[in-house]
């Protein structure tokens, strides 16, 4: 009888290990390390291996700052390697697929980390779980095509035409797991729900994920060719590297260049605010036109969506990643650019501005909340789309002043209420009330993985109600929640 935890991938076979009736596979390579003369290269296909290779342990995380007991594993440019996790009871038809893509602003994040394991949504939804690593940082988001000479090419779009790969490799591979290749939910949360609406605007995606869910998504971000250049030049003037910067980039040390990816980000959060270096670019090639236009003209991918935000997102950036305008001084730079009557509006909007409650506010929604509500009216004319707002939040974020701030409901989506960080965050009460949160989350998204649509309770978004779920410890639809807000944004245009 074959053994069921060695699987074939086009690669060759490899053996994973069964726990608690579930079965994984780890750190199985979906391209070829990017390293040597494939650093800031295209994804090149994996060499095949001989015999049976080991899938038991994560994979490192692409080079970033942070300790590796935050990623649950060691850094490495070596990273193009995903993860596998399905029931271990045989299933009679092939099990719908859920592949996640992790955030952390393009410049950190890992699958090992313990939040993003799957466990509860393959137990409770009978799905195969996939989860990538890709390039972070410079090495996945910036633009040195123009510094290539003719002893080294450098590629753009580095980390997007990584999770390509990993799509392309999930649709080729995930049958032999028990997943359905015609199947496939793409989801991911901040700047992983920008990758889903990005590839959502790339055409060699087509057809290689059947659903879609963002959370969160800062789905403006994505820039042309100019702002690129900028970055790439102000990235070598800080890594010293101007003299002979296509030897440099080539030779450079990975923590090296992860510390003047750092420091760029951190200009950039004061001279450029509302914009992030470390984002897709758009050109002729993978991605010719801004996800935002291609969303208004019809252009993305016709599969449906799930869009949503949280209700304070833009509390947690002060205190601990300081990167979005949540300060009078950004966002009077932010509003730099945009006609003065129109800016007079939006901030007329939020009562009590300049204050920093009001600030905090501002930067939140423009980064995440008013950009998700331009792709769901846009998709509504395309596929069916589904509107959601997470307001769930234990006593002590609420004590804290976080509320349902930036990534709180992936403790929901992944039904983390038992694990260390669950239990954490309601230490001074709401655990029962993140098992309900939990309940809602889980329930819909599954139920939208398998079929195509949430449960019966959450009706489509449309242009005429605007319809929006509300999860709290219970779930309500509301139409157009904050409306007024929404329309006083109307008209802004994000810097590209």
């Amino acid at each position: 009888m074959a053994d069921p935890l060695t699987v074939s991938t086009d690669a060759g076979p490899v053996r994973g290990r069964e726990h608690d009736g579930l079965r994984s596979w780890r750190a199985i390579p979906y391209a070829a390390p990017p390293v040597g003369d494939l650093r800031l290269r295209a994804p090149r296909p994996v060499a095949p291996w001989p015999g049976v290779r080991d899938a038991l342990d994560f994979g490192p995380a692409a080079p970033q700052s942070g300790r590796a007991e935050r990623l649950g594993t060691r850094t490495d440019e070596d990273c193009l390697t995903m993860n596998v996790l399905a029931p271990a009871a045989r299933s009679s038809a092939p099990r719908p697929v859920m592949v996640f893509i992790h955030g952390g602003a393009y410049s950190g994040g890992s699958t090992a980390t313990g939040l993003y394991r799957g466990d509860t949504l393959v137990r409770r939804g009978d799905i195969v779980y996939v989860s990538l690593n890709y390039r972070l940082g410079a090495l996945g988001y910036l633009d040195f095509s123009e510094y290539s000479t003719p002893e080294r090419t450098f590629d753009s779009n580095l980390g997007l035409r990584d999770q390509l790969a990993a799509l392309r490799w999930v649709r080729s591979n995930i049958a032999a797991f028990g997943g359905d290749p015609d199947n496939v939910t793409l989801f991911g949360e901040s700047s992983g729900a920008n990758a889903v609406t990005t590839l959502m605007c790339v055409p060699a995606a087509e057809g290689l994920f059947a659903r879609a869910i963002a959370q969160s998504p800062p789905a403006a971000s994505a820039y042309g060719p100019g702002r690129a250049k900028a970055w790439a030049a102000e990235f070598l003037e800080i890594l010293g590297a101007a003299d002979d910067p296509a030897l440099a980039l080539a030779t450079a040390d990975p923590d090296a260049l992860v510390r003047a990816g750092d420091a760029l980000t951190a200009r950039g959060a004061d001279e450029a605010p509302g914009t992030r270096a470390f984002a897709p670019l758009v050109d002729s090639d993978l991605l010719p036109r801004h996800p935002l236009d291609a969303f208004a003209e019809g252009l993305a991918h016709a599969v449906p969506l799930i869009i949503g935000t949280n209700a304070r997102e833009g509390t947690m950036f002060p205190r601990f990643l300081d990167i979005i305008p949540t300060d009078p001084v950004r966002i009077e730079k932010m509003f730099s650019e945009t006609d003065p009557e129109l800016k007079a509006r939006i901030l007329a909007a939020y009562p009590g501005y300049p204050d920093r409650r009001a600030a905090v506010r501002i930067g939140g929604d423009a980064t995440f909340w008013e950009p998700s509500i331009l792709v769901a009216q846009a998709h509504t004319a395309t596929a069916p789309t589904f509107g959601y707002r997470y307001d769930f939040a234990p006593r002590l974020l609420n004590v804290a002043g976080f509320g349902a701030t930036h990534a709180t409901e992936l403790l929901a989506v992944f039904g983390a209420g038992e694990a260390m960080l669950g239990r954490a965050a309601t230490a001074l009460g709401g655990r029962r009330g993140l098992r309900e949160a939990t309940a809602i989350m889980q329930s819909h998204w599954l139920h939208f993985a398998r079929y195509g649509a949430p449960r019966s309770t959450w009706p489509a978004y449309t242009l005429a109600r605007r319809e929006t779920l509300i999860v709290d410890t219970t779930a309500r639809i509301e139409n157009d929640p904050q409306g007024d807000l929404r329309r006083a944004w109307i008209g802004y245009r994000h810097r590209r």
